[in-house]
């Protein structure tokens, strides 16, 4: 017997999140869902992009931006829309992957890391940055470049310069506390930026904070603050930034 029963449906829906990450990003979702609160719900789709960490791989990102945003389910009004890849920003440039975003779907909000960590460095007062990312060196001078052009006094940029981007997650913790040690020594900065939402840093922010004496953030970081504060939503997180940024950000 084929019985059909009756049904209404949920009308009401969480704020929800797109996330859109590169094909090799394994680290990104999993920070998300520790930093992310439970009041909203994060969606994610994938991009195509190249093995290497070039500029021309990063910059060919976009031709396939609007299909990876295309594959979210039909219908979504999102409430924050976001590209989560900081090289690849400073590639195109902010107003171009917020173009790109808002082209691509209907949405309230965007933001990028770059976006992201412009908004977290005003609401600590941060004008001095120190930079560590995994990148090729024209790609780590392109970030730099773009930081400066921003406003941001770069006072230090180093980088471990793999080649390929999947080598980006097994980049370990001492490498990163190494790298970020070395860059103190080097030069003064307000604060130090850990570039790359692949590069695993979260459970380092703390640690480096004590240990530096400023504050330290990361693309994963600033990207899920930036979000909450656009949709003005309260959350916790690691670092110097969700402690004492928020607040900082409401009273501006």
């Amino acid at each position: 017997m084929n019985v059909v029963f009756p049904h209404t449906l949920d009308t009401e829906r969480l704020p929800q999140i797109g996330l859109v990450v590169l094909k090799s990003d394994e680290t990104i979702e999993r920070d998300f869902r520790d930093l992310l609160p439970r009041t909203v719900e994060l969606l994610v789709t994938r991009v195509p992009a190249g093995d290497e960490l070039t500029l021309d791989n990063l910059t060919q990102i976009q031709n396939h931006l609007r299909e990876a945003v295309g594959l979210f389910p039909t219908g979504v009004d999102f409430a924050a829309l976001a590209y989560g890849c900081t090289s690849g920003t400073a590639v195109l440039g902010v107003p171009r992957v917020e173009a790109l975003l808002h082209d691509a779907a209907s949405t309230r909000e965007v933001s990028n890391p770059l976006s992201a960590l412009l908004a977290a460095s005003e609401a600590l007062g941060v004008r001095r940055i120190g930079v560590l990312s995994p990148y090729s060196q024209p790609v780590s001078d392109r970030l730099c470049g773009t930081l400066g052009e921003h406003g941001l006094e770069v006072a230090a940029c180093g980088s471990f310069a793999v080649p390929h981007e999947a080598m980006v997650v097994r980049i370990d913790a001492g490498s990163i506390l190494f790298g970020a040690a070395q860059l103190a020594r080097q030069a003064h900065f307000d604060a130090l930026f850990l570039s790359c939402t692949n590069l695993r840093t979260l459970g380092l922010l703390e640690r480096l904070e004590e240990q530096l004496g400023v504050p330290v953030m990361s693309s994963n970081q600033v990207l899920a603050w930036h979000l909450m504060q656009q949709l003005g939503i309260e959350t916790e997180g690691p670092g110097r930034l969700f402690r004492t940024g928020s607040r900082a950000a409401v009273s501006a």
